[in-house]
């Protein structure tokens, strides 16, 4: 990572959104590629275009337990006039010894086996007697019956066509078709595609490490007591969660107390496994925002472009934010307000995008769309803030979900999408087409 683009910036400028994220944005790389073993690609963005070595299916196979036949064979066959078939063998899944099928006989046939050298189409056993040389059976049972590896024959009652039940080799993909473009998330079904064309590792950008730490004395640990004056740190759960849903390796750090130094020696420690750092609490311009004194300089002694820059965002909530670099190998940090609201907001405008960049994905940023506003009475915004409202998204409308505090949790939980108010707007009647961030 390189340093913040104004990192001698004005101390009084304010930022706008777009011009953050941007500088942000620019400073980050996607991590090195490694080769991983496909459980261990889960989630992870794919460096190279895969092509297919071989095709899928690799042979001829049936779909179904039931008779390889030739189709002249069971022509016009019907429950009044069967066609009886002599029964020359067995064909198991994975069966290696070929069996041939002649005129006028059938080989008995399991679910994915190959087909039979002759074999032109599968009858299900449902069509058939079972081969037990009586009138018909309907079901898996009377095959179930017949000796293993018994000769004889079989009665089929209704006509088949060629390649009837048949999965026909490469008819999923043929050997040098694409099979995974680069650039792709591997989720399940692209590790089963890898693993079924004989992929055991693949070449991917690993999922970056993230850790979180929140800051203050007043913050206790769910499940302990509360003391006067002392509340439940839930912003650290939160951004953890967050930054798991968003693909990342996600650490949890406790609490910190309000001290510099064991702020920073925390951050220090904490660098060995970061690929990026997020704090929460401490930015604002309070007599115990410690955050600023342990990170301002944390990195100075490492060169140029250590240390974290702390500016001032034209929005609302989050309008304290600090990012920057720290430690020798220039960590990316990013330090988020304490407010719970403010916290979540600009994980989603900025630390998303870029747990998204450090994976190597093209589109980081989460799809927006337009909305009707559905409210009582207007929206209220400050002039000059870019504002982010909880709502609910749904149906082609979004409805406010509690007030503006940057401290109401409960109406974060019920959201599930951001309501966007431009700078320029002040108020916003209902019935308004707003933009809107959908979370989740």
């Amino acid at each position: 990572m390189s340093s913040p683009a104004t990192s001698a910036a004005d101390p009084d400028r304010l930022w706008s959104v777009d011009e953050h994220l941007k500088d942000v944005l620019t400073t980050v790389r996607p991590l090195e590629p490694i080769e991983l073993n496909l459980l261990d690609a889960r989630g992870c963005v794919l460096v190279d275009e895969v092509r297919v070595p071989v095709s899928l299916p690799p042979f001829d196979n049936s779909s179904m337990d039931g008779y390889a036949v030739r189709v002249a064979d069971v022509a016009g066959a019907s429950e009044e006039f069967p066609a009886a078939l002599e029964v020359v063998g067995d064909v198991a899944a994975g069966a290696a010894d070929p069996v041939r099928v002649g005129p006028g006989q059938a080989a008995r046939i399991m679910t994915g086996a190959p087909l039979p050298l002759g074999a032109e189409a599968v009858v299900p056993v449902e069509w058939t007697d079972g081969g037990l040389g009586g009138g018909p059976v309907r079901g898996m049972r009377a095959r179930s019956l017949a000796p293993e590896g018994a000769q004889g024959h079989v009665r089929v009652y209704r006509p088949a066509t060629e390649g009837a039940h048949v999965r026909a080799r490469g008819s999923d993909v043929r050997a040098g078709d694409l099979a995974l473009e680069a650039g792709t998330v591997l989720g399940p079904p692209q590790i089963a595609l890898l693993a079924a064309i004989g992929r055991g590792t693949v070449r991917v950008r690993p999922r970056p490490r993230v850790v979180v730490l929140s800051t203050g004395s007043e913050l206790v640990q769910p499940d302990e007591g509360l003391g006067p004056g002392q509340i439940y740190d839930s912003n650290s759960f939160a951004l953890t969660a967050a930054a798991r849903d968003a693909g990342a390796i996600a650490y949890r750090v406790g609490a910190v107390a309000d001290d510099v130094e064991t702020l920073r020696s925390t951050v220090e420690d904490q660098l060995v496994r970061a690929d990026l750092m997020v704090t929460t609490g401490g930015v604002s311009v309070g007599a115990y925002d410690v955050v600023k004194e342990a990170l301002s300089h944390i990195g100075d002694e490492d060169g140029p472009g250590g240390g974290v820059e702390f500016r001032r965002l034209a929005m609302q909530p989050g309008k304290p934010q600090g990012f920057g670099s720290v430690g020798p190998d220039h960590i990316p940090l990013l330090a988020l307000p304490g407010n719970p609201v403010s916290a979540y907001v600009s994980f989603e405008l900025f630390v998303r995008p870029v747990i998204r960049a450090l994976m190597g994905l093209e589109d980081v940023h989460r799809p927006r769309t337009r909305a009707t506003l559905r409210a009582d009475k207007a929206l209220s915004s400050p002039k000059g803030r870019r504002q982010f409202l909880r709502g609910a998204h749904a149906g082609g409308e979004v409805t406010p979900v509690g007030g503006a505090g940057s401290h109401l949790i409960a109406a974060l939980a019920r959201a599930d999408a951001l309501i966007v108010v431009p700078e320029d707007v002040e108020s916003v009647e209902p019935g308004t087409e707003v933009e809107v961030i959908p979370l989740g």
